[in-house]
């Protein structure tokens, strides 16, 4: 689950190496309809040969023609790869758009500070923000390689005075430091910029 980059993406699952884009699927059922310079007419002029021998497809995106010549089976061949790669997306997209990850996107950064702003919330909404806080912990912060909390509060708080190396230890510490936190039910103008600042002077983290 720390397929954060789209690109290594495709590349795990082969959708580059198969050459499922359309100029690539174009290139190999057909070839491309050419024009070339007539001198004598003084003019582009497109072959005719092609006319009518094959089925022709053109690109919306530049007008290019292309002849046809694949046989049944290749297209069905690439209908299949197709459809196997439309699988692979929705996969994709339900993954990156479960659990944390839909609140929280994905964590690609391998040390980060993650800066608590409660602001004036409710006491149902503060557990609500734990519960969506512990879900993150739990299941991206694990995997990446330090971490720490910063509260922006009056009194700013931090988890650890810098960031920590993260195993499951360290996370049931922070799940738990989460949890015993104060609500609040205010909070100084300037806390959310001093939390910030405070996260920053971190030179090793990275978001």
């Amino acid at each position: 689950q720390s397929l954060v980059s789209s690109s290594k993406w495709l590349q795990r699952y082969g959708l580059k190496r198969n050459k499922l884009s359309l100029s690539q699927i174009l290139s190999q059922v057909g070839f491309q309809h050419r024009k070339d310079y007539v001198t004598t007419l003084g003019k582009p002029v497109a072959s005719r040969y092609a006319d009518g021998l094959f089925p022709q497809y053109k690109r919306a995106q530049d007008g290019s023609v292309y002849n046809l010549t694949a046989k049944k089976e290749l297209i069905l061949h690439f209908v299949d790869c197709l459809i196997g790669a439309i699988e692979l997306y929705k996969q994709r997209m339900e993954w990156l758009t479960s659990e944390s990850r839909q609140i929280f996107g994905v964590i690609q950064e391998q040390c980060i500070v993650i800066v608590l702003d409660f602001g004036t919330a409710a006491p149902t909404e503060f557990d609500l923000c734990r519960d969506a806080l512990s879900m993150v912990l739990v299941e991206q912060v694990i995997q990446i390689s330090r971490v720490n909390l910063i509260r922006a509060a009056q009194d700013l708080m931090k988890w650890q005075q810098k960031c920590t190396p993260v195993s499951e230890r360290t996370v049931k510490s922070a799940v738990r430091w989460l949890w015993k936190l104060e609500h609040m039910t205010a909070v100084s103008h300037s806390s959310s910029a001093e939390a910030l600042l405070e996260a920053m002077a971190d030179e090793a983290v990275s978001s």
